[in-house]
This record gives C-alpha cells, sequence and structure tokens, in this order.
C-alpha cells in the first residue's frame, strides 16, 4: 500500500506525468491557523516541544491544500540543544545558542547516545501523525547536516557567511571535527528514532553548504551525508533519503552517487534544464521554485511552475520550493502553484 504514495514512487526512481508536491516550511507562519496555534504553545520552542500542537501545525497544510507529503515540524537546532547546548530565540532576530568554540566547551557536551531524553516528544509527534495523516500522505522526518549545524553551535546564531565556523575549521580542525563528528553521531541516531516513530522518508538539510568550496565541501559536506545514509541504510533499507546541500552548485552534480541519497533537492539559483542534465540523470530530484513566488504570485508564478515540471518531466522529480516558504507569502498563491502543478493530471 506504501508504495503507491506518490512521493514514494518518485524516490524509488518513478517518472509521473504529474509530479508529487509538497513545500518547504509549509508549516508555518504565513498560514493563520498556524499563528493561531503558536500563540496558543506560547513561544516556537515550546510549540516544537508540545507534540499535540506540533502535529496541530504539521497537518495544517495537509488539510489546507492536500500536499503529497508531510514534513515532521522541528527545528534543526533541537539536536544541539539535545546535546547540552543553550538554545533560545530571540522575536524578530532568530536562533541564539551557547557557543562552542574550545575543548573546554566541547567537553560540556553530552553524549550522543544521551539526546533521547530532550528529543522524546519529537517522536511522539511523528508518532502522532503516522496515526493521523491521510493514507496517500508521505510522512517525512528530518535533520540538519552536521555542518549546518555546527555553524550555528560554533557562531551562537544563523551568520551571513558562516565565518566563525570556518575560521574554527582553521584554527583547531581537530575540535571542528571532533563537533562535526558528535553531530554526524547525534543524527544518525535522531534520525533513526524519527524512522521508529514512522517516518518514511528523512531529508537532511545543509542550508549552508553553499559556503564549503573545494576539498572542505568533500570533507564536510558530502562525507557526513555520506556517513548518515549509510547508517540509515543499514538499519532501515526501504526508508528513502533525500539530501538538501543548498547553494551547492556545481557540486550538485555527482551528489546522488558520492552519498548514497535517493534524492537530491535543489534551491533555485541552479537552472531546472541544467539540473535535468546533470543531476536528475542519477535519480530523483526536489524543487525548484524561487519561494519568492509565492509572496508575489501572478502569471510568472505559472509560467515558472510550468517550466520546471516541464524540466524535470523526463525524469522522477518531486516539486518544491527552492527555500522554504517565507511569511510574507499568499496562501492563495500556494493554491494557484498547486493547481498549476497538478494541471497535467487533467489531461
Amino acid at each position: 500500500m506504501g508504495q503507491q504514495k506518490t512521493i514514494l514512487r518518485a524516490l524509488a526512481g518513478e517518472t509521473q506525468v504529474v509530479p508529487p508536491i509538497w513545500m518547504m516550511r509549509q508549516a508555518g507562519r504565513y498560514l493563520p491557523e498556524y499563528r493561531a496555534t503558536r500563540a496558543q504553545a506560547g513561544d516556537f520552542l515550546s510549540l516544537c516541544y508540545n507534540s499535540e500542537l506540533a502535529a496541530e501545525v504539521t497537518l495544517q497544510p495537509i488539510r489546507r491544500y492536500g500536499f503529497d507529503a508531510a514534513i515532521l515540524f522541528a527545528d534543526i537546532l533541537l539536536v544541539p540543544q539535545a546535546l547540552g547546548a543553550d538554545l533560545w530565540f530571540v522575536t524578530g532576530e532568530g536562533p541564539r545558542l551557547s557557543t562552542i568554540t574550545t575543548e573546554s566547551d566541547f567537553a560540556k557536551l553530552k553524549p550522543a547516545s544521551d539526546i533521547h531524553a530532550v528529543l522524546n516528544p519529537v517522536y511522539e509527534t511523528v508518532r502522532i501523525l503516522s496515526r493521523e495523516l491521510p493514507s496517500e500522505t508521505t510522512l517525512i522526518g528530518f535533520a540538519g547536516a552536521p555542518w549546518t549545524v555546527a555553524t550555528y553551535m560554533i557562531a551562537g546564531r544563523g551568520t551571513p557567511d558562516q565565518g566563525p565556523a570556518h575560521a574554527l575549521m582553521t584554527e583547531n580542525v581537530a575540535l571542528f571535527e571532533a563537533l562535526l563528528a558528535r553531530i554526524t553521531e547525534a543524527t544518525i541516531i535522531y534520525l533513526s528514532a524519527q524512522i521508529e516513530a514512522g517516518a518514511e522518508v528523512v531529508k537532511i538539510f545543509d542550508s549552508w553548504a553553499g559556503s564549503l568550496k573545494g576539498d572542505a565541501f568533500r570533507k564536510y559536506a558530502l562525507e557526513p551525508a555520506r556517513e548518515i545514509t549509510a547508517a540509515l541504510k543499514a538499519r532501515y533499507p526501504h526508508i528513502p533519503i533525500i539530501g538538501f546541500p543548498r547553494e551547492a552548485g556545481e557540486a550538485y552534480v555527482g551528489f546522488h552517487k558520492a552519498t548514497g541519497v535517493d534524492c537530491v533537492a535543489l534551491d533555485n539559483s541552479v537552472d531546472p534544464e541544467w539540473a535535468a542534465a546533470h543531476v536528475q540523470v542519477d535519480g530523483c530530484v526536489q524543487g525548484n521554485l524561487a519561494s519568492t513566488h509565492m509572496v508575489t504570485g501572478g502569471e510568472a508564478l505559472v509560467s515558472e511552475t510550468r517550466r520546471i515540471v516541464k524540466a524535470f518531466s523526463k525524469g522522477p522529480h518531486i516539486f518544491n520550493l527552492g527555500h522554504g516558504i517565507t511569511p510574507d507569502a499568499d496562501p492563495a498563491n500556494v493554491q494557484l502553484m498547486i493547481d498549476t502543478v497538478r494541471e497535467g493530471a487533467q489531461g
């Protein structure tokens, strides 16, 4: 029964006339029902750790739009918190963490095996969703990639160029690599628990992969993704994995083979025709409409959506944005995008 789900068919390599569709950050601030539920929770982290409410916001875009997949509502920085980092969110500015810049900072972190004490509510959210999602809707779990998570743990916040992490990589490579190894181990444990709870697919978000170049990209983006994928495939060989090395550019080429992922998610900085010729040839791709179209709408949204569907029509494709939907998006534009993607079903 499960293999009839359109997302799973795409991830298994099937080319479909109408690509399945979901949207990064589809549960979020652009929806009035999300804002109401978040107000009920009190704050963002409380929402993440309230299993019933986190499941509710995950279900909201499924009820409204009928997406082919639901992605667990959580945050990539829950793993650092589970490892012992302090985490809080500043309204209008984003996350803040205690920093890991010295050996003594690193020594205070918990073993990766201890993360469940903090993350158990997330697994309960997955269990609720596994029961409550429509039978045709695929449940996606996720985690941040080690490099991206490390950039926040080192800087204590998001940065425009991930400079603090690059500096630590240069100045104390042993500490940097120890931190990456700890995050990698925790990520394998975390995603395994999501799968055990009912996730049918998992995605690895490497949001800052684009700031790694050359050998650094191979060592700190490709290799951790390969290690996580290999460990999960050894335990759960039938669970597909999506990798998202955002802004990897030319390094998208060969990412399937280098890491073993079943699907490569593409940001909107790469041309879909180029990606079809150089990335989709190795397997399923996901993407890659610019999220700005969810704000502006109109004929540009329709024409670009059609262009992407056509570009990827010769191989397995999951339609998505090239990055997460933004809070200023118009919910009506999301429906227009979905209708445009699915218009092929009318033929």
